[in-house]
């Protein structure tokens, strides 16, 4: 399972943004494995949208893409400050980090710091 970030799913939905073709080709080239993100993520990736009244639109986006949230458990609150400390990331990163502990997938980001994170914790493809 692919477990994305934000920069990602914004660059995909956003044409005019610099990574839009990169992330489009990510995910067509993923198009047999299935796609998630965490709540957190999926709440960032869906600000920009509100903010210009196309929330619904973007929600149907990602829907079509099927990207599907990771849910937290009742550990998450211990398990995303641990991943903190251990990071020094911040907490939307480290929650994309549980997301993909959680499912036993693999984080795919264009944050370079997040993907040192990630492969230092085994949950990254080489690039």
């Amino acid at each position: 399972m692919i477990v994305l970030d934000a920069s990602v799913l914004i660059a995909h939905l956003d044409a005019s943004d610099a990574h839009h073709e990169r992330a489009t080709d990510l995910l067509l080239d993923a198009i047999d494995e299935p796609l998630a993100a965490s709540p957190l993520t999926l709440a960032e990736v869906l600000v920009g949208p509100a903010r210009a009244g196309r929330a619904v639109r973007a929600e149907e986006a990602l829907r079509q893409l099927g990207v599907e949230a990771v849910a937290l458990n009742a550990d998450a609150p211990r398990d995303l400050a641990e991943l903190r400390v251990r990071t020094q990331l911040r907490l939307p990163d480290c929650c994309v980090l549980l997301a993909a502990r959680t499912a036993r997938g693999y984080v795919v980001t264009f944050d370079d710091r997040l993907h040192r994170a990630a492969a230092g914790l085994g949950l990254a493809r080489l690039k």
